[in-house]
């Protein structure tokens, strides 16, 4: 038995990684090949698929955005990988089939398919779209704001404190998040990251600027219409006409 199944993931050497372990499973076919959320969603549009793994943390349409947008008659069994966020592998462990924690080894990922072929064999697809509808329900409802960023940068892997950026501005599909007098280089767009952010502490001034309303000391009228937000580090950022009066709501909650 074949076992048609699609890799989404926006990174190439992830893709490769797990195309290479799938290479020693002869049952397991790769039927299509994602780079994003987008590319998932009119591969599952397009294929029969059995078992899709699916990453979570990727630019403009997320893991989550793609199950969001299948339809439940066409969604297979799902794996999920992921790199961080406890309180989603909590829920994966109840709802998913399985889930791969990045770095992860071919031993762990041959224990992820000998569930998949096991599903394939005894599980209801219908009881799993089910638990996946669900979970998806409950991630809506409870899922928190992350506290940390994960940053990958020249081979390394670290996390910022969110609390701790001052503001953000967009660099083409990348976001530049800046703490204190240094910078981090995140691949995420500035819509993806001001969705992940809490909106009662990080507030859009500019199309290409994000600041935290804590760090704002205050806002002076500029030109035309405009205004400049002094943060408590001395930085002036420009403040659109659009978004000043969301800003000034904000700032006057914290005060």
């Amino acid at each position: 038995m074949s076992i048609r199944t699609i890799i989404v993931d926006d990174e190439p050497p992830a893709r490769h990684k797990l195309k290479l372990f799938l290479a020693d499973e002869p049952d397991f076919e790769i039927i299509a090949e994602c780079s994003n959320g987008a590319e998932a969603i009119s591969a599952i549009a397009k294929h029969r698929a059995d078992v899709m793994f699916l990453d979570i943390q990727m630019p403009e349409v997320d893991g989550f955005g793609v199950l969001e947008t299948i339809s439940p008659a066409r969604l297979p069994f799902v794996v999920f990988v992921t790199a961080h966020d406890a309180y989603a592998l909590k829920a994966f462990e109840v709802r998913a089939l399985d889930y791969l924690l990045k770095p992860y080894d071919r031993t762990r990922l041959r224990q992820t398919l000998t569930r998949v072929r096991a599903a394939m064999q005894h599980a209801s697809i219908e009881k799993q779209q089910t638990q996946i509808l669900s979970m998806l329900a409950d991630l809506k409802t409870h899922r928190k704001h992350p506290e940390r960023i994960l940053i990958k940068s020249a081979g390394r892997v670290y996390f910022v404190n969110v609390d701790e950026i001052e503001w953000a501005e967009a660099e083409g599909n990348y976001v530049r998040l800046h703490v204190g007098s240094e910078s981090h280089l995140v691949r995420q767009t500035m819509n993806a990251l001001e969705r992940r952010t809490d909106p009662h502490r990080f507030v859009r001034i500019h199309r290409s600027t994000l600041v935290n309303v804590a760090r704002v000391k205050e806002i002076q009228p500029w030109f035309e219409g405009d205004y400049v937000a002094i943060l408590l580090s001395g930085k002036r950022l420009s403040v659109s006409r659009p978004y000043r009066k969301k800003l000034t709501r904000l700032l006057e909650q914290h005060s």
